[in-house]
């Protein structure tokens, strides 16, 4: 007598599920972390830029002074994750 295979979307759905169930949720870490003090992490606002020279993509040097236009210019620091 001739038997029948199960469909592999049959085979995939249970290893899906046997996958699945098998990751247990993690514990919540309770890290303390101390306090940072942000006043000796670099410029505040309002300090004074030093001076500086850095390289482009492009390999032109600019300065501080190369960037300031007649109005000034706005220094943007972003942090996109805490490292």
């Amino acid at each position: 007598m001739k038997t029948m295979k199960p469909p592999i979307f049959v085979w995939l759905a249970l290893t899906l599920t046997v996958g699945l169930a098998a990751q247990t949720p993690k514990s919540p870490q309770t890290t303390v972390r101390s306090k940072i003090d942000l006043s000796k992490l670099g410029p505040q606002v309002g300090e004074h830029v030093p001076d500086f020279s850095l390289k482009d993509q492009h390999g032109k040097t600019w300065t501080l002074q190369s960037i300031m236009g007649p109005n000034g210019a706005m220094l943007v620091f972003y942090r996109s994750a805490d490292w």
